[in-house]
């Protein structure tokens, strides 16, 4: 068995500020990476200014990153850091702009390689990088993986690349900004990762301590997603920090066949990721129970849940249902039972029987 994050992880009030110094310490010229509005709203910007303001570390900012993010995009971004010269990244925002600043900082320590090494598996250095999250879901500050939108390829896929932020800074007070439906999305992605990762070849005790943890947190996120008044800041902390412990899980085994299937509905109809994973979990754990049904049963103990309806019930009152086309849905089955990746990593043997079982039980067909 084995236990690896060497990501240095922070969760606290006020944490950038706080660990200014630790920042400043990953080089001399920074590449700050993020969306085009959300870091200025939220305030995490401008924290990492003033730090860097006040350690004299020059920096520019490529904030065009967009929601899935594109091969294209981290080649733009890329080029812009070369030519500064920065020498280490700092990814603020949701898992869009964390992962876009791994390959970013991958590609930036390669001068001589271009956007076809991407999906290349290489022995490549990169630089070093710091991940600041503004959302509740993606736990990408605690694990290696970059996940982009290859239009050549027509997917969205990890990279090969296991690239770990040397440091994460994760602070509740950022996501008071945040909408509300984006708020249950990226939860949603957090439980989605808790249970891919439970539920999983890979799974060992080691994992499953973060496993177990983190479903115990989401017992009370769904306190939280069910409230009716505006959240607290006890409840942002809550929540980026079960984010935080579903990412370690999640770094251990990788994902599993929710977000496997997922990645079609976002690719193709721009469904927000979160939502997309949650659409196929509960039909993922029906068909482990005919295969694990103690392990389900945990989850569901850990969650404070009686049985799978329950759990079905809730998350689709969470984020709704999802229609389509029988065309479409024909097409998602049949690549997904090519998928070995995917379907290596259900504790089972899935047979395509089941593939098309767990789409049938999550998605509306309609003519």
């Amino acid at each position: 068995m084995r236990f690896y994050v060497p990501t240095d992880i922070y969760v606290e009030k006020n944490c950038v500020i706080n660990h200014g110094k630790e920042l400043a310490a990953l080089g001399k010229r920074a590449l700050i990476v993020t969306g085009r509005y959300s870091a200025r709203a939220n305030g995490s910007l401008d924290d990492v200014i003033a730090v860097l303001d006040g350690e004299g570390i020059p920096y520019e900012i490529f904030d065009q990153v967009e929601e899935n993010p594109s091969v294209e995009t981290i080649v733009k971004a890329a080029e812009m850091g070369k030519a500064f010269q920065g020498d280490f990244v700092i990814g603020i925002g949701g898992g869009s702009p964390l992962d876009a600043s791994k390959a970013i900082a991958l590609l930036m320590a390669n001068p001589d390689k271009d956007g076809s090494c991407l999906y290349q598996s290489l022995d490549l250095p990169h630089l070093p990088v710091a991940s600041i999250p503004t959302t509740c879901g993606t736990g990408s500050e605690a694990t290696p993986v970059s996940v982009l939108t290859n239009y050549q390829m027509q997917v969205k896929k990890s990279i090969p690349y296991k690239i770990f932020p040397a440091l994460a800074l994760v602070d509740g007070k950022y996501l008071a900004s945040a909408k509300r439906s984006l708020i249950v999305n990226t939860a949603v992605d957090a439980l989605a990762h808790l249970v891919e990762s439970y539920l999983n070849t890979k799974s060992n005790l080691f994992n499953r301590m973060a496993s177990e943890y983190g479903l115990m947190l989401w017992a009370k996120t769904r306190e939280i997603l069910a409230k009716e008044t505006p959240l607290t800041e006890e409840d942002y902390e809550h929540l980026m920090f079960d984010a935080t412990v579903a990412g370690m899980a999640i770094a251990h085994t990788a994902t599993g066949l929710p977000h496997g299937m997922s990645y079609d509905l976002t690719y193709n109809f721009g469904v927000p990721h979160g939502k997309a994973c949650g659409y196929f979990l509960a039909a993922y754990m029906e068909m482990c129970s005919l295969h694990k049904p103690e392990e389900v049963q945990k989850i569901l103990d850990f969650l404070g849940m009686k049985d799978l309806k329950e759990f079905a019930d809730e998350i689709r009152d969470l984020i709704g249902t999802y229609e389509i086309k029988a065309a479409d849905k024909e097409k998602f089955m049949a690549a997904m039972q090519t998928n070995q990746g995917k379907l290596a990593a259900a504790p089972w043997d899935v047979s395509p029987e089941e593939v098309c079982r767990i789409y049938d039980l999550s998605l509306i067909t309609v003519d």
